[in-house]
């Protein structure tokens, strides 16, 4: 039985950076935040070992953030978006140390700056070296905690958004106790991302695009969801996910090389999607690849990267005195639901921010540590565009009393998950082509029932459809980058039998517009 609850308050799906960052700048005003899990565990944010980038130097500039941002997206980013982002990331910074995070400073107290592959400037801000998203997530889940505006419900996953006449009514929920369907007008999503569809991976294995599958059956468009970048070092020691070797590692002089001793190629701070193809070839070759850290930084290692060290010395391998075994795995969706700078899809009512969403910042190939900025920068502007919309301001529901023990699950596994991340891996990895595609297409068509082997598909079925190679989308039947090649829109009622058109960002009759 599905107990009815009316929520009064906006609903945010996802208790990690985004969607807490949102709950807290709408405070006084209250809202609920779905947590799948225990709040505080099975987000990226908690993983992320890169900083946020900020143009905070003094000899950086806002405009010089977004034009780095520009030229490694390749042709796919949106520039307002991304000089609107890249100008409020310096208030961001701000705004996240004056919730109390830690972030490095330097003795006379400005904030300590790394450097990251395809950046101009030392811009990466960082907490505890290795630890930033760690520490911000921290942050923003006490600051959460501590609002009584907030009401925090864990272990409740969102298992459908509900519509009516093309507007959000409401989210079903599913608890230990039983579904519920919480009533409500307003809901964001932010969810993450699907590096969980992938054999290598260094998300959290339950980040499977659960929210495009929500967006999707709700009818909301999704846009450039092929565009999966591959983050080159991640550390191949048998853990699955596997543990990430920052960016910061390469931006302290660290380089890669094969098992001869050759370099992999000769700027280690390339752009990640030319990175990781630099290692793939060199896989494919029948050759290992390392990430050499031990003259730079060598002995500073432990100290700036405690826990990646930690992670390698666990692992039987000294990062200081050791070639660590590295190998491209996916890391960050640049596509995702289609919404504007307040975050609205085309869904009247449904939000997304963070991965989950598509806003134009991060084009064909996300700028290392754009990421957590984004997350930050968004959540607080679908808060502030809820206030302009004067929404309700009733107390929050309280979570609901729960009698379960801590051997509870969430229903059975899903017995298609490890399918559908072998057959993605093998047709949409870092190198594409059309038999691989359709193949892979064939053997998802039947699992599209559940969410995971329906984002799956979704996923294939748009990397297809781009017969071209740009940012992380390469396609060894396409090799050349098309000039008039658009944004890539998945349909709901047209992928649901089977295929999807692709149109101009900028065609808002294709999507119906963004209001």
């Amino acid at each position: 039985m599905t107990t009815v609850v009316d929520a009064g308050c906006p609903v945010i799906i996802g208790a990690g950076l985004a969607g807490l960052t949102a709950a807290i700048e709408l405070s006084p005003l209250p809202c609920v935040v779905l947590s799948a899990g225990a709040v505080s565990t099975g987000t990226s944010t908690g993983w992320a070992q890169g900083g946020v980038a900020a143009a905070v130097g003094p000899d950086d500039d806002p405009e010089l953030h977004a034009l780095d941002t520009l030229a490694a997206g390749a042709g796919l980013c949106d520039p307002d978006v991304v000089r609107a982002i890249t100008a409020a990331a310096p208030g961001a910074i701000a705004w996240l140390s004056g919730q109390g995070a830690d972030f490095d400073r330097a003795p006379d107290g400005t904030l300590r700056l790394g450097l990251e592959g395809a950046h101009g400037r030392r811009r990466i801000v960082h907490a505890h070296g290795d630890r930033t998203g760690a520490e911000l997530l921290e942050t923003v889940v006490d600051a959460a905690r501590a609002l009584p505006s907030v009401s925090l419900w864990d272990h409740s996953p969102a298992l459908e958004i509900l519509t009516e006449d093309g507007r959000v009514t409401g989210v079903l929920v599913g608890t230990p106790d039983g579904p519920v369907e919480l009533r409500t007008d307003v809901v964001l999503l932010a969810t993450g991302g699907i590096g969980g569809l992938y054999t290598h991976t260094t998300n959290p294995l339950s980040s499977r695009g659960q929210g495009l599958a929500l967006a999707h059956r709700a009818g909301a468009v999704l846009r450039d969801i092929e565009m999966v970048q591959f983050h080159p070092t991640a550390l191949e020691v048998g853990i699955d996910p596997m543990p990430l070797v920052s960016e910061a590692v390469r931006g302290e002089g660290a380089i890669l090389v094969n098992e001869l001793g050759e370099w992999v190629l000769r700027n280690p701070l390339s752009a990640r999607d030319v990175v990781s193809r630099a290692e793939w070839a060199q896989l494919q070759a029948g050759h290992k690849v390392f990430l050499d850290a031990r003259k730079d930084p060598g002995a500073r290692f432990s100290e700036l990267f405690g826990s990646i060290y930690a992670t390698a010395m666990k692992a039987g391998l000294d990062p200081e005195k050791d070639l660590l075994p590295v190998r491209p795995a996916a890391h960050y969706h640049m596509g995702g639901v289609l919404v504007d700078l307040a975050g609205r899809t085309t869904i009247d009512g449904l939000y997304a921010a963070g991965e989950v969403a598509s806003t134009g910042l991060h084009g064909a190939n996300r700028l290392a540590s754009n990421s957590l900025l984004e997350a930050v920068v968004c959540g607080r502007w679908v808060a502030q565009q809820w206030r302009r919309d004067g929404v309700d301001a009733g107390a929050p529901p309280a979570p609901l009393a729960h009698n379960w023990s801590d051997a509870w699950q969430q229903g059975p596994p899903d017995p298609v998950i490890a399918k559908v991340r072998q057959v993605v891996t093998a047709g949409a990895g870092v190198l594409r082509e059309a038999g691989g595609l359709r193949a892979a297409l064939a053997e998802l068509e039947p699992l599209r029932g559940s969410d995971t082997g329906l984002v799956g598909y979704l996923v294939v079925e748009a990397a297809l459809r781009r017969e071209e190679s740009r940012g992380g989308h390469t396609r060894l039947d396409f090799p050349s980058t098309d000039p008039e090649a658009v944004h890539t829109l998945t349909l709901p009622e047209l992928s649901e039998r089977g295929c999807a058109i692709a149109q101009p960002a900028s065609d808002k009759s294709a999507v119906g517009g963004l209001r």
